[in-house]
């Protein structure tokens, strides 16, 4: 489970973070390449825009459920 404190200071303000965890397979910019992208430098992905409708947030949701190490988190 990701930890919000523990997240990395690229993400953008808002409900979905992407923590230490991250092994930077790239799952989550493939199901959602609008709302997440890769620093290069330090090789680990994080939220690049926050969803704004419902269809959106259900797409940052399932790429949260399918990160295979669980660094997406979602700030309720």
């Amino acid at each position: 489970m990701a930890s919000y404190e523990d997240r990395f200071p690229d993400n953008v303000p808002g409900m979905f973070f992407v923590d230490e965890n991250c092994i930077d397979c790239d799952l989550c910019r493939q199901d959602a390449p609008d709302f997440f992208d890769h620093n290069e430098d330090e090789g680990h992905t994080y939220v690049s825009r926050q969803p704004q409708t419902e269809q959106e947030i259900a797409i940052c949701e399932e790429a949260m459920e399918n990160c295979p190490v669980e660094a997406i988190g979602k700030k309720e």
